[in-house]
């Protein structure tokens, strides 16, 4: 939702709106984004829902500027230079966030809602391009720019299947192996 200059200006508006996004984005990680409604997010930033209505009056636009948040927060490792260490590290950077439980509710209600919603279709796609940001710097710096994509989507839907539909722990071992994969099927850039 765009804001006015002076709203943006004050500091009463910018309090309410920090913490109406903060409430609305542990909402969204904790419970998902069903129990994410205009009056839970009012409880939990303290505002009545008449307040978070005329900021955000659907839920679109609060969960757009929670993902916003979330996103914000989000960090991936430094690369080392190294691509399999680089890898492995911005890998298991993802599983770490997976096997918390929070990022693959966040997604269900994104991609439920994203078959018939173009705001939920851009939310989709902002929290995909920043889980995979790590892995895709990587991926850019040492193979060839038609390998990237094939490549992370190798990486990134194994590490996705393995957490999120087996419910299994993302070990190193199994990092290693996909790692292995997926590059044996790449053609690596020289230099």
């Amino acid at each position: 939702m765009a804001k006015s200059s002076g709203e943006s200006r004050d500091p009463r508006v910018v309090r309410t709106r920090r913490d109406v996004i903060r409430a609305s984005a542990a909402s969204l990680l904790e419970e998902g984004w069903e129990a994410t409604t205009h009056a839970e997010v009012a409880r939990r930033a303290g505002y009545s829902k008449a307040t978070v209505y005329a900021h955000w009056p659907t839920s679109v636009d609060l969960m757009r500027d929670a993902i916003a948040c979330i996103c914000e927060d989000a960090t991936h490792p430094p690369p080392g230079g190294d691509l399999r260490e680089d890898l492995h590290d911005a890998l298991s950077a993802l599983a770490l966030t997976l096997s918390e439980g929070r990022y693959d509710r966040l997604m269900a209600g994104v991609i439920e809602r994203a078959g018939h919603d173009e705001g939920a279709r851009d939310l989709r796609d902002r929290l995909y391009g920043t889980a995979t940001t790590g892995v895709r710097r990587v991926l850019a710096a040492h193979l060839r720019p038609g390998d990237v994509e094939p490549c992370l989507a190798m990486l990134v839907g194994a590490i996705l299947v393995r957490a999120t539909y087996e419910g299994e722990a993302v070990t190193s071992a199994f990092i290693t192996d996909i790692i292995d994969r997926a590059l044996g099927r790449t053609a690596l850039e020289e230099g």
